[in-house]
């Protein structure tokens, strides 16, 4: 095949469309090639519920109707003048079978990129793969390597925080403040504009105040330290949180920080506070299985196998259900709505093909998710349902998810500046003086 003097060759792994069903577009004009491995690895991913068998079964239709009835091993043109390509060369030569013995579908994908070098050269031949491990294999035989980067944020240290602290406020100012609830976006001196529902701590040597920005309004309003359902926010974010989550006008709210900074109990506490507003408060974590063993090698039901992995939810219930006595209406409350089915605490897994309306859903640990996945989840969202993600974009328990391409971090960087979405990254431990000391130190 003959290619231009500017054309890549972009050889997948099979990573990529488990991730990505889509990935086969997100090449521009350069040639997408897939190793026959990879169809056979995605054939066997393509039975069963979870997303990564939904991107197996999708990424397969894509490839159907791009192909049709041509050849695909001579090429097959894409919608953006790009080509793709189904190789089945995966004959490894002398250099490679000395260096890699073992036949694995890794190995043979290495082989397609490998062959595809010696024909076109090192300088034109990448292997995309979310692998580290496969893509240090194929630097060390002088083949070119990258991670899959769409949907990657590009600098997460950039990445927005849903708060500003703005210094050297005039005191007429704070007190305009508090007297008034709220003062104009223009007496204060920004550097950027606000985004709609950013939050601000205004202060100056003796005083301070927390307020958020009314994109509707354009004013800054007072935000007042408030409890829900018997939990006392600690600090400013902590306040911030709770007038995110409890604000109706927002409806999309992400939460972020280390743990212990109480991102998923201001999240369930809000939600009990508001409880009348909604016909269901529902809350969910995915399941990150150990030792890559899948939930069915637990034994007992279905109840028994998760409840392990929805444990930390219960934890947070019992931490709000303490702030009170147990005959106590509050306590009752919970109780009741535990028994009736009104707070269902599930899997992720059981989200995909409900709708969801009048609901209050937390969705925990979302770092765990691919970009995708909070795609499918938020989109599950009827008429009054509020979506609440929490998580810790630097504590990841999946393969092939960093810091930069989880689904947390992608939401939080596409969303801010819309009017119906919050997000505040939380700072300081409030759990305890240990844990605070563990999580900076350790």
């Amino acid at each position: 095949m003959k290619l231009r003097k500017d054309q890549k060759i972009f050889v997948l792994d099979t990573n990529v469309p488990l991730y990505d069903y889509s990935c086969i577009f997100s090449f521009k004009d350069n040639l997408v090639v897939i190793p026959i491995t990879l169809l056979e690895e995605i054939d066997k991913f393509k039975k069963g519920n979870e997303l990564i068998n939904f991107n197996a079964r999708e990424f397969t239709r894509k490839l159907e109707e791009v192909i049709g009835d041509k050849e695909p091993d001579k090429g097959v043109n894409l919608p953006d003048n790009g080509l793709i390509m189904i190789t089945t060369n995966i004959k490894k030569n002398e250099k490679l079978a000395e260096v890699f013995s073992e036949d694995t579908p890794d190995h043979r994908i290495l082989s397609v990129a490998y062959n595809l070098s010696e024909i076109y050269g090192s300088n034109k031949v990448i292997l995309v793969t979310k692998d580290i491990n496969l893509r240090m294999k194929a630097k060390s035989i002088g083949l070119k390597a990258e991670d899959y980067e769409t949907g990657k944020v590009k600098n997460i240290d950039e990445l927005y925080t849903g708060k500003r602290l703005v210094t050297g406020c005039s005191s007429e100012l704070i007190d305009n403040l508090f007297q008034n609830n709220h003062i104009r976006i223009e007496e204060l001196t920004l550097e950027e504009e606000p985004y709609p529902n950013e939050y601000f701590i205004l202060k100056n040597q003796s005083k301070s105040a927390l307020a958020y920005y009314s994109y509707q309004e354009k004013i800054l309003r007072l935000v007042e330290k408030k409890r829900a359902y018997g939990i006392q926010p600690r600090n400013a974010e902590q306040i911030f949180s709770l007038h995110a989550l409890t604000n109706p006008l927002v409806e999309l709210v992400t939460l972020s920080g280390k743990a212990g900074t109480g991102k998923t109990l201001m999240a369930l506490a809000a939600a009990l506070e508001t409880r009348n507003h909604y016909r269901q408060i529902l809350l969910a974590r995915p399941i990150v299985p150990l030792s890559n063993k899948d939930i069915g090698y637990l034994p007992g039901d279905i109840d028994k196998k998760i409840d392990p992995y929805m444990q930390p939810l219960y934890d947070n219930l019992s931490v709000i259900q303490h702030q009170f006595d147990e005959d106590s209406e509050e306590a009752k409350n919970i109780n009741d709505m535990l028994q009736n089915g009104r707070l269902l605490i599930m899997a992720l897994a059981y989200i995909r093909g409900r709708s969801l309306s009048k609901s209050f859903f937390i969705v925990d640990e979302a770092q765990n998710l691919t970009p995708h996945e909070v795609k499918t989840i938020i989109t599950r969202a009827g008429e009054g349902t509020k979506i609440v993600f929490t998580g810790d974009p630097y504590q990841i328990d999946t393969p092939y998810l960093d810091s930069r391409s989880n689904g947390l971090t992608y939401l939080i960087d596409r969303m801010k500046g819309q009017p119906l979405y919050a997000h505040i990254t939380l700072e300081k431990g409030e759990r305890s003086k240990l844990a605070e000391l563990a999580s900076n130190l350790l």
